[in-house]
Parts: structure tokens; sequence; C-alpha cells
């Protein structure tokens, strides 16, 4: 895109790669500065309101800009000179997300070429800190209520639904973009949108509330008012959806802190995906003369599968020594062991799941960090709550991802090693997804051409049952750069740091410890992999890009 070098020159001229660079302005090296200003900084990154929803209007952001500088600036004047490595760390997640900002307003400006920016119903809690890709600042959380309601509860949700009217008729306004895939894509998370707030009135308790009635009725109609809209204006947009490889590379380094290039994680993926393919076909020779997976093929037959298999891991956490085990993890995996789904409208992580959960339960180690957030808050204010513009993605998914071949390769399923092939069937599918979306952020191709590299390189065509998640997934990482990509580049740079944490400890002469390693990343929080990496071992692996 034309703006790519604009960005990569801005961010040079803010000298914003290297914390302990000074301005002529006058400096503090008071931590508590940098604690102040992140929370008025992220006090100024909800936006203002506009008849009752946030404003995205292109004239309140280009008056904001000033503000935006001022706060710019004075993370600049903090000078962290002999700060110890993890307050450093804060102050570059609080730079980070200033970058996601600049990043939005510049370039991918979700509010005004994604239409999917306007969903604001939402009926299940995301298995991250925040939800997945852009979402606006007064989204309603259906999950978070109880049916029927209080009259405190009542209250709150209506708060939520008079935002979707005045958010829909502000989107026609707003929506200026020529991004086709995204358009044509949003307009089925508006539709889905309206079908949900139907749901919603056989809920307990909602036909004894004229007033909710009515606020849901008022949101089903601009909903439909917006999608009639947006497939009218779909007929005129032909422009491309990527945001080309310098901007994507920028956005990699510079926000979500990945010290990649669009090119490298070309190169990763690729590696990945054969080698994926390859262990895979070796698992199976090696398993040859075993009797092959059997998938539950009844209610009955799944519970039994999914209570078992939830026994297995977290005995096999405990008793290896893998990760110290908490009280609440127990009850977090348990909410989510999922129910028998049948054969014909399985998707592909259901389908790994009916033959054995197990791999699919290692990559809900998702649940206990969301937990942990809960039950036990990082003292750092500053990465105590999700970060913005999903910058945890290379932690969070990096980590579900890394733990499923450590889990593996640690003993769990010595019991049955027909299940290792599942866990490389998984890995080939993040690779395949995550490279379809690197060439569509490219603009090389389509977003149904990429989603052909997700179907067609996943193994045993398990992609290729059910069309939902692969719209789904492939409509994700083009929303959001980068997360396509974050399973496997977070797992790469995970067992990096794994491996600098080794051989640290191997020089110190003393005993690597598995249990170590993740606690202390557990304890660092969700924070981008390369900074939990310096905080661990004092090697900062985004020193190359400062």
């Amino acid at each position: 895109m034309k703006n790519s070098w604009f960005l990569i020159l801005l961010a040079l001229c803010m000298g914003c790669n290297s914390p302990e660079d000074k301005t002529n302005a006058a400096t503090t090296n008071n931590y508590d500065d940098l604690v102040k200003l992140f929370k008025e900084w992220r006090t100024f990154e909800t936006p203002p309101i506009l008849d009752g929803a946030p404003d995205y209007t292109a004239a309140t952001f280009n008056t904001r800009r000033s503000e935006f500088k001022k706060l710019q600036n004075r993370l600049k004047t903090i000078d962290t000179t002999n700060w110890s490595i993890e307050k450093q760390v804060d102050w570059r997640l609080v730079l980070a997300e200033m970058n996601g900002y600049l990043f939005n307003d510049s370039i991918l400006k979700p509010w005004e070429r994604d239409p999917a920016y306007y969903k604001s119903l939402w009926m299940a809690q995301s298995d991250v800190p925040a939800h997945e890709g852009p979402a606006h600042h007064a989204t309603t959380e259906l999950w978070t209520y109880s049916f029927p309601l209080t009259s405190e509860e009542e209250d709150r949700l209506l708060n939520d639904l008079r935002v979707i009217p005045a958010l829909n008729k502000q989107a026609q306004s707003n929506l200026t973009g020529n991004a086709r895939d995204l358009w044509v894509a949003g307009i089925r998370d508006i539709e889905n949108q309206s079908k949900n707030l139907k749901g919603m009135l056989d809920l307990p308790g909602f036909a004894e509330s004229s007033e909710l009635i009515q606020s849901v009725n008022e949101a089903i109609s601009s909903t439909n008012t917006l999608v009639d809209w947006l497939k009218e204006e779909a007929k005129t947009k032909d422009g491309p959806s990527g945001i080309g490889k310098d901007n994507y590379s920028w956005y990699l380094q510079q926000v979500h802190l990945v010290p990649l290039s669009w090119e490298d994680e070309v190169l990763l993926l690729k590696r990945e995906l054969a080698r994926a393919w390859a262990s895979l076909k070796l698992e199976e020779h090696r398993n040859r003369d075993l009797p092959k997976l059997v998938a539950a093929d009844t209610p009955e037959a799944y519970q039994e599968l999914a209570e078992a298999s939830a026994a297995s891991l977290m005995q096999f956490l405990e008793e290896q020594d893998i990760v110290t085990v908490k009280d609440y993890f127990e009850p977090a995996l348990r909410e989510h062991l999922g129910a028998f789904v049948p054969e014909s409208t399985r998707n592909f992580f259901w389908i790994t799941a009916h033959h054995d959960p197990r791999p699919l339960y290692s990559h809900f180690y998702h649940w206990f960090e969301l937990a942990r957030m809960e039950n036990e808050p990082n003292n750092s204010v500053i990465r105590r709550g999700p970060l913005l513009y999903n910058i945890f993605d290379s932690r969070n998914e990096g980590m579900a991802t890394a733990v499923e071949e450590m889990f593996m390769q640690a003993g769990l399923y010595d019991d049955n090693p027909r299940v290792r092939e599942i866990v490389y069937i998984m890995i080939a599918q993040r690779a395949a997804r995550g490279l379809g979306s690197l060439y569509a952020h490219a603009n090389e191709m389509t977003m149904e051409e990429a989603g052909g590299i997700h179907s067609e390189y996943t193994p045993r065509g398990w992609m290729k049952t059910e069309k939902e998640l692969l719209l789904f997934e492939q409509h994700l990482y083009l929303r959001q750069p980068g997360y396509g990509t974050s399973y496997i580049t977070g797992k790469y740079l995970l067992e990096n740091a794994m491996a600098d944490y080794a051989r640290i400890t191997e020089n110190k002469g003393q005993e690597f410890r598995l249990q170590d390693f993740l606690d202390s990343m557990n304890a660092i929080g969700n924070i981008p992999v390369s900074l939990g990496h310096w905080e661990l071992t004092g090697v900062n692996p985004l020193a190359e890009i400062q």
C-alpha cells in the first residue's frame, strides 16, 4: 500500500525503537510516570460518544491526532536507563499499543474498510484475553448475562442494546473503503447478528419485559437495514483487502513485537507445513501395526472419551512435573470439554476431538491462562488486562499451539501412540491456514484462494468437511494481520525462548526443569513471547529490529 514506507519512516522519526533514546524535552526516570501515562493512554484510546455509540467518524479521528501525539511525546520523555528488564518490558508494551493505534488510524482503518467491525452482539467468550480481531468499544457480551435477568442486569443489557441502532447508522457513513473480500465476508457477520438477536427473544424472562423486546426489535431492524445497505454497496467494491508486505512486516515487528518479516514467516510456515506432513507419515508408518483411532459415534461414547481425556491430561501435568497445576485449572478445562457432534457437521477441531480430545484439550491451555488472569492478576497494571489490538496473539495462541507438541514429546500419548498423528495434523492445518493468510495480505491471493491452501494442505481432508470454520478463520486472519500466523510463529518463538533458557541454565551448572520454564512464562503474563523471552533470559529477540 502507498502508506507503508510512511509508517516506517514515521517510526524512525519518533525514535520509537529504543527505550533509551532521549529527546530535547524534559525527561523522567520514574516508573510511576509510565503507569500514569498508561492509564491516560487507555482512557484516550476509548473514543468519545456520538448519538449513544462510539464515534469512529473521520472528523473525530482528525481532531484527536494532536492529543495522541502528546501522549506519544510523553512516552518518549520517559528514560528507562537503569530500569529492570521487567519495567523496560512494560515501557515497550505501551509503545506497542500506541503503534497499534497509529497503524489502525493510518492503514488498517477497520471502521472504514471492515463491515465486521460493526458486529455488536457476541454470544460466547473468546478463549484468548480479548476478541480475536478488531472489535468496537461498546459490544454486547451476551455470555456475561444469566437469564432471567435481575433488574440491575436488565438495565445493563438495555444500555448495551441501545448502542446497536446508533452504531449501525454510523456505519453507513463511516464505511467508505474498497476492500472487496473484507466487505463481502463481513456481511455474513452482520446477518448472523440479526439471527442471534431474534434468538434472544426466546431467552428466559424476555417475554415479561416489553422494554427488552422493543430494544431487541429495534436492534434487529437496524441490523437488517445495515445488511441491505452493505449488499447494495458490495456491488461497487473491487479493491484488495490485504495490507501489503511492507505494512505487514512493520505491523508484525512494531505492534505485535514479532521479530520477523512477511518473508520470514512464509519461510517458517512452509517449513512447519512440510515438517508436519513428513512427521505424520513417519508416525503412521511407525504405528502401522496398531489399531487405528475410532471416532466416538454416540453422545455417550463422546462423554466417556472426554472425561477420560480430561483426567488423563490433568494427571499427566501434575505427575510428570510439566507445570504447576493450580486449583482453578481443572474447572476451567471442564467447562469446555464439548459434546457429541454428528459426523456430518463436525468441523476440523471436533473431528480431532472425537478421535481423542487430548490434543485439543492441550490447546485449551488458553482457559488456564484466562483463569490465571482472574485468580492471580499480574502485579503490573500494564500487563494485568488484555493488551489492545490482539498484541497477545504470539503469546496466547503460540503457547497453546506449542504445548500440544511439548506435551506429546514429554509423553502424554505413551498410552496410545496413534494420538501423536493428530498433533501433526493440527500443526499442518495451522501452518496451511497461516500460509494462506500471508498470501492474502500480500494481495497475491484472494481470501477464497487463501482458503484453498488452508483446505488442500490439511491432511486427511479434515478441512473439507465443514466450510463454516474455513470461512471464519480466513476472514479473521484478513481482518487481523499476524493472527493467522501467530500459532506457528508464537510456537517457534516460545521454543527459542525455551532453548535460551535451557542453555543459560545448563551453563550455570543447573538442571533444566520444564515446570520452572512454563511457570516462569506464566508468571510473566500474556505479553508477546519476545518480551517474555527477554525478561526470562536477558536475551532480547527484538534487539535486531530496534
